[in-house]
């Protein structure tokens, strides 16, 4: 991640474990989220831990089955401040739980009751829970909390999206920019061909109208040579392929075909 991304990341991190919960089984909740390790984490978690009331008195297990709904989000909101990371890296949205390997399946199965599933898988040893999508990242840091800045992150995304978009868009009009370049020389090329031997003369008059103005506007595309001339676009590249097929081929035939 580049250091704007980890500065947003620690943001949102700081303004999540800012959050005091009003209800006393929201505090107990948030605290078996964070669980017995929350001292490995940043200052900000370990001060949330003792604001919830660490050390005054035994960590209960949390029962998700029969918890209601603000103490499961209490929960998950501690649970990610102690075991979550989240990475912005290449412009894509990554949030994982680091926990347990037996916990892994269990906090997957309560994420998906919660209508956020979520993969899992060992990896050296301990059990992560990984969602990928952006969109449920968004859900899950909205729904425990985060504000200003999942707005901040939310935005940079939109940002990334436009650019990348336009990138293309950019990328595909400098891409035929340099084939209308390269035809519009070769038509030129053609025409002096056809001019010095004489069988320029010889074309349809439409076909030699078409050649001066190509001349004339090498810049311009076969729908600004149509609209020029009043012709249709089909005709003007005809002719002009015509024009680069005669060059190619000098014993060919004149032919009297449309332009």
């Amino acid at each position: 991640m580049t250091t704007s991304d980890r500065d947003l990341v620690a943001a949102l991190r700081a303004e999540l474990a800012a959050i005091d919960p009003a209800r006393g089984c929201d505090r107990q909740a948030e605290l078996a989220g964070l669980g017995a390790d929350h001292r490995a984490r940043e200052p900000a978690v370990a001060r949330l831990a003792v604001r919830l009331g660490a050390g005054k008195a035994g960590l209960r297990a949390f029962d998700w089955p029969s918890a209601p709904e603000h103490c499961r989000t209490a929960y998950l909101r501690g649970r990610f401040l102690a075991h979550g990371s989240l990475s912005l890296a290449a412009a894509r949205t990554h949030l994982e739980f680091v926990v347990p390997p037996e916990q892994a399946p269990v906090l997957a199965r309560w994420l998906g009751e919660s209508g956020l599933p979520a993969s899992w898988r060992i990896r050296r040893g301990r059990g992560v829970v990984t969602w990928k999508s952006g969109d449920t990242v968004g859900t899950f840091l909205r729904r425990i909390g985060a504000g200003g800045a999942l707005l901040e992150l939310e935005a940079r995304q939109v940002a990334r999206a436009m650019r990348g978009d336009l990138n293309r868009l950019l990328n595909a009009e400098s891409a035929n920019l340099q084939r209308a370049v390269a035809a519009a020389a070769r038509q030129l090329v053609a025409i002096d061909r056809l001019e010095a031997d004489g069988r320029l003369a010889r074309q349809p008059p439409a076909v030699r109208l078409i050649a001066a103005a190509r001349r004339e506007t090498p810049e311009s595309t076969f729908s600004d040579l149509a609209d020029r001339l009043s012709l249709h676009r089909s005709t003007v590249q005809r002719a002009l392929e015509r024009i680069e097929r005669l060059a190619l081929h000098d014993d060919e035939p004149v032919r009297g075909a449309r332009a």
